[in-house]
């Protein structure tokens, strides 16, 4: 075998087994500060002096999207993931709207949150039951899909106010290969509450944390995050036909936007 040859396959093996080192430190370090101080600490501390809600979900949304930003900056730092995101300039100028992205990595929630530090989520009732993230979301003000009857209401008043919502239509992250499949919710959302939406999209070149994949497989290459904010969609194109069929038509156009990979 040619010298060059064992040489890079060498290199390669040891850059990967760094990469495996330095995640087992990113996920400790990201579950030792964001349960335990961020939750246990900080967010106690918040829900104890400041009683407005609405000034208290504003600073714990703007904590976890700075300890996010910290976050991927040490990881990129360590050789884990490298990331780069695209016409990142039109979030500012985004109000009362929804912010939807395609979802492809348990990681994609900590990169759009570290650019946006106002924004509330659409997340899994089922988080709630765990003590600590229970704590996060409920002291960011997020909205748990697991009360229907009050997650129009609470979106409603999220977007009166000005506010952002981050949804990940398809419910659960995409399998790689596979094509997507978004459920209605986001577009009845979308509709009801009369707001528009920003496309996100987002690619990873190596498969990473995607669904079923553990934390120590390792893709052969770092993965590389490109993240694209995309066009706005005016939801005032979709609200002349009844709820039902706009939702229908909406979602299609959603999934045919979340699906292009150029």
């Amino acid at each position: 075998m040619d010298i060059k040859c064992i040489i890079q396959k060498n290199a390669n093996r040891l850059n990967r087994c760094w990469r495996l080192l330095a995640t087992a430190f990113g996920f400790i370090l990201f579950g030792f500060y964001g349960l335990m101080v961020l939750s246990t600490l900080w967010f106690s501390l918040l829900r104890l002096f400041i009683w407005n809600k609405e000034r208290r979900n504003i600073i714990a949304q703007q904590s976890i999207s700075l300890s996010f930003k910290i976050f991927l900056w040490i990881i990129k730092l360590l050789g884990i993931i490298g990331y780069q995101f695209n016409g990142l300039e039109k979030l500012k100028q985004d109000k009362s709207c929804l912010i939807i992205a395609n979802h492809p990595s348990l990681l994609d929630v900590v990169l759009l949150a570290s650019v946006m530090p106002r924004c509330d989520c659409l997340v899994k009732g089922a988080l709630l039951k765990n003590i600590f993230i229970s704590r996060i979301i409920k002291t960011a003000g997020y909205i748990p899909n697991a009360e229907a009857n009050k997650i129009l209401p609470h979106c409603q008043n999220v977007l009166t106010n000005g506010g952002r919502i981050l949804i990940f239509p398809e419910g659960t992250r995409s399998v790689p290969g596979q094509p997507i499949k978004l459920q209605r919710g986001a577009a009845n959302i979308a509709l009801r509450c009369q707001a528009d939406i920003r496309i996100i999209h987002i690619e990873c070149s190596s498969p990473w944390l995607i669904k079923g994949q553990k934390w120590y497989d390792i893709p052969v290459k770092k993965a590389f995050f490109n993240i694209t904010v995309g066009e706005k969609i005016t939801i005032n194109n979709f609200l002349h036909d009844n709820t039902t069929v706009a939702a229908r038509k909406l979602t299609r156009y959603l999934t045919s936007l979340l699906s292009k990979t150029d």
